[in-house]
């Protein structure tokens, strides 16, 4: 068996970020391997943790406070699609975002690139508490995700 080899389109927008990391999660048996739909189920609301929506609900009240606007809706919308994997990119006042989520059928995983460019120090203290938590997240929302794409509920 071959190890799975990959190069994200994340770093390809960030080649040096302040934050990266990586999420592996295994694709479930008959679930789907379209990555743009694995992106969709990973940013929905439901896919979420409940304190995690509260966080966010917070955010959007409470960022226009400090010049954050808020975010659209759409905020986390696929901007590009590339062999198994989908790019999705944010730019903020205080940070640059890129996502790349991938899906190696071969290799039977779902993978979750984050690179993040802060912005000043204000960006630096915005992302201090999301850094703490984020490979956590991100590990929720991939086992939220491939219950909901797998046909599990919970």
């Amino acid at each position: 068996m071959s190890t799975p080899v990959f190069w994200s389109m994340a770093f390809d927008e960030i080649a040096d970020p302040d934050y990266a990391d990586v999420a592996v999660g295994v694709l479930p048996a008959h679930a789907t391997a379209d990555p743009a739909a694995w992106a969709r189920a990973l940013f929905s609301l439901r896919s979420l943790p409940t304190w995690l929506v509260l966080l966010v609900r917070l955010r959007q009240l409470l960022g226009p406070l400090v010049g954050v606007p808020r975010a659209p809706r759409d905020r986390f919308a696929v901007r590009c699609v590339s062999g198994d994997e989908v790019l999705i990119a944010v730019d903020q006042r205080l940070l640059d975002v890129r996502v790349g989520v991938g899906v190696d059928e071969r290799h039977g995983i779902v993978r979750v690139v984050t690179a993040v460019r802060l912005k000043g120090r204000l960006g630096q203290a915005w992302f201090l508490p999301v850094r703490v938590v984020h490979p956590h997240l991100v590990q929720a929302m991939i086992a939220r995700s491939r219950r909901r794409l797998s046909g599990v509920t919970a």
